[in-house]
């Protein structure tokens, strides 16, 4: 579990969750440093993954289950090293490179509840490599449920286990081999105790009358398949607050389209080609030579990202001159326009001007719903995404009682522990600013 991928149905882990230092007036931690039955070899042929799957068969109760990927190293999300525990069977580290196709494993586990900490980030790269949980239990969902403040892996092995996870080799080029020793260590410490966490948060969860709005989460992510595509993903290049035109934004468009075929080509991640910042730099200057693709002041801070531009700039000259080229000869007709049109409510900061009524219902309901958060002690992301609840009050349902809003929030996924709690707020906004003409 290397990094996060932001969505708000399953929001992302807090940043230095993992770092905070102890409470000096609570219980000691133990800090976890090495694997009770030591670090596994790393299984990387068919008769090692068959023993592996063997073992896994005969092993009881729940497995944990986790990924590394080399986010930040290589182009998309793939699995670089799989590793599983269950007790009876012992810990196992996988090379789903060498061993692209695991099913031999998810056969040996069928009907068994998988744990994992931040589901959502490892299921796609999982399903790659033919791993499919039929259940699941978070660690990282049932904390936040549970109300817990950070739900970082190691925050919260420390707080319902009294346990220290060190964290150092997060953000690793898992891609590397072979795997260092140090990095192996970490990966079998990630899921050491990752069964035992997940008693003690069920029992959090339990205490809490929890446990059925955690199962129905845990059911919904066991349906996730990863998320959709962005559409137009050009537009999320950092720095495209600068595009102040449409002949510029496609340029943009074009520069990133030959660095995103670039970064395919050689399994990069595409900001180890050209960081965004400089791509946004050619995009506004166009230049027209190689000779001027390299700006006359550096664009990118910190020495590594401006050696990495440079390189970029000067390797692929090509590349770069032809998509400007080819973004300069498109007719008007054909330049993409500033914003993208698509169905979804504006940003809510743009409600006032656009529709003050649907402005007014947003604040009323966001100021219940923080009160409900505190109430609940649950995230309000996690009580309904923000993308539902800004959907149904710039468009609400035509009927807008507890049916009407109910039937609305479960078009867009909301779980019935969800419609439960948060359609009475939602319906009491809609009346607040109902025109009493209608």
């Amino acid at each position: 579990m290397t990094d996060t991928d932001e969505t708000a149905a399953f929001p992302p882990d807090e940043a230095g969750a993992a770092d905070r230092p102890p409470d000096p007036e609570g219980p000691p931690i133990e800090q976890l440093t090495e694997p009770a039955d030591g670090v596994p070899p790393v299984a990387a042929d068919a008769s090692a993954l068959t023993e592996v799957a063997a073992a896994l068969a005969a092993g009881v109760g729940p497995v944990a289950v986790d990924a590394e990927r080399a986010s930040g190293y290589r182009y998309g999300q793939r699995a670089y090293l799989v590793q599983l525990r269950r007790a009876g069977a012992g810990t196992f580290l996988i090379d789903p490179i060498a061993l692209p196709d695991l099913s031999t494993v998810n056969d040996a586990l069928a009907g068994v509840q998988w744990v994992l900490h931040a589901a959502t980030q490892d299921i796609p790269c999982l399903a790659e490599v033919g791993l499919r949980p039929t259940s699941l239990f978070d660690t990282e969902l049932g904390a936040r449920l549970a109300g817990r403040p950070k739900v970082g892996l190691a925050a919260v092995l420390e707080h319902y286990l009294g346990v220290g996870l060190a964290k150092e080799h997060s953000a690793v080029d898992w891609s590397t081999r072979p795997l260092p020793e140090p990095w192996l260590l970490y990966a079998a410490l990630d899921v050491e105790l990752l069964v035992e966490l997940r008693d003690a948060v069920e029992n959090d969860l339990r205490a809490q009358g929890k446990s059925d709005w955690a199962a129905q989460e845990f059911a919904a992510e066991v349906e996730f398949t990863g998320h959709a595509p962005r559409q137009d993903p050009w537009r999320r290049t950092s720095g495209m607050h600068r595009v102040r035109n449409r002949r510029v934004a496609a340029h943009v468009r074009s520069l990133w389209e030959a660095r995103d075929q670039i970064a395919r080509q050689r399994d990069v991640a595409s900001g180890r080609v050209l960081p965004d910042a400089s791509l946004i730099d050619l995009a506004v200057r166009q230049p027209q030579t190689a000779a001027a693709l390299v700006p006359e002041r550096p664009v990118e801070s910190g020495r590594s990202r401006q050696r990495r531009a440079q390189q970029g700039l000067q390797r692929y000259q090509r590349q770069w001159l032809e998509a400007i080229g080819e973004a300069a000869d498109l007719a008007e007709n054909d330049l993409p326009d500033l914003a993208r049109r698509n169905d979804a409510p504006p940003p809510a900061r743009a409600w006032a001007d656009r529709d003050p009524v649907a402005a007014a219902r947003l604040a009323s309901a966001r100021a219940a719903l923080s009160e409900l958060s505190d109430e609940v002690l649950v995230p309000v992301e996690n009580l309904l995404t923000p993308e539902t609840l800004r959907r149904v009050l710039w468009t609400p349902p035509e009927q807008t009682d507890a049916a009407g809003v109910d039937a609305a929030l479960a078009a867009h996924g909301a779980r019935p522990w969800q419609r439960e709690l948060v359609s009475p707020i939602i319906v009491e906004a809609l009346q607040e600013t109902a025109d009493p003409t209608d």
